[in-house]
């Protein structure tokens, strides 16, 4: 028998109410146009509005209209004084290793979203990743730039492609996911509940991908950091500082202090979120 058949069933996707909301929008929208063709028009501007809502919520990454977005870590961590450092883009061979010597020194733990294509091009780096205690998490296989005009089936291909590469090279059974850019449409809610992945995007970000002066990187992450903080870093395209350093390794030793100094442990995704779906 196959897994497939073998594995409980997932609950059933809950619709976000502004989808649901878009769907009844459309609806209106077809009896009214065919009710009185002379209101069409005006039936259709309702439609692009609509339309125009969800692409919005699309291009804010912390919106949570188009379906949960843990944005913060649950309130048990946060109890506990924990925060999570998360690092986007990697792993890149030249930066991940002092970020992860950076780590070690001061006894930090941390997710690493990283891009499928970069962990088959730098394997034993991913598995050093998780050697040392951290944790993989998913940022899609390739990173493509058009990620949130993809339809559902192309969405599902290049995020199942991920968990396979992490699970291949690394052993890892991934349950968190961040999408390129933050960027993503309506149709991937979805395809996250069918891979029981969590969206998570964050609390505060440093733009340390086009930020090259480290004072202001740090000044934007340290400014009323708080206790179930997600802290959104890169170790992959990250800018450098007017010295050519990659401005993620100048910062990082002073957010650890900082982090010391307010008393916050840091914690990686994989210990402070349970799965979506309870493991088949």
């Amino acid at each position: 028998m196959s897994d497939a058949l073998l594995r409980p069933p997932l609950p059933r996707w809950p619709w976000p109410p502004v989808l649901a909301a878009s769907v009844g929008v459309h609806a209106l929208a077809a009896v009214a146009a065919a009710a009185a063709p002379a209101h069409a028009g005006g039936a259709a501007a309702v439609v692009a509005l609509n339309h125009l809502v969800l692409t919005g919520a699309g291009l804010w990454p912390r919106s949570t209209l188009l379906g949960p977005n843990l944005r913060r870590l649950p309130a048990a961590a946060a109890s506990r004084r924990q925060v999570a450092l998360t690092f986007d883009d990697g792993p890149d061979p030249e930066v991940t290793p002092r970020v992860l010597d950076l780590l070690d020194a001061a006894g930090a733990r941390a997710t690493f979203f990283v891009i499928g294509e970069r962990v088959l091009a730098a394997p034993a780096l991913a598995r050093e990743i998780v050697a040392r205690g951290h944790a993989l998490a998913n940022h899609s296989a390739a990173h493509r730039h058009d990620f949130s005009l993809r339809g559902p089936a192309r969405l599902e291909r290049e995020i199942a492609r991920a968990q396979h590469i992490l699970a291949d090279v690394a052993g890892v059974r991934a349950h968190c996911f961040r999408a390129p850019a933050g960027l993503r449409n309506a149709l991937l809610d979805p395809v996250l509940h069918r891979l029981n992945l969590h969206l998570v995007s964050w609390t505060r970000r440093g733009y340390d991908t086009r930020e090259g002066s480290a004072e202001r990187v740090l000044a934007r992450l340290v400014r009323e950091l708080d206790a179930g903080d997600i802290v959104l870093l890169h170790d992959g395209n990250a800018a450098r500082t007017p010295h050519g350093s990659p401005v993620v390794l100048d910062v990082l030793p002073r957010l650890l202090a900082a982090l010391r100094a307010a008393r916050l442990e840091t914690v990686t995704l994989a210990d402070a979120i349970a799965p979506r779906h309870a493991p088949a």
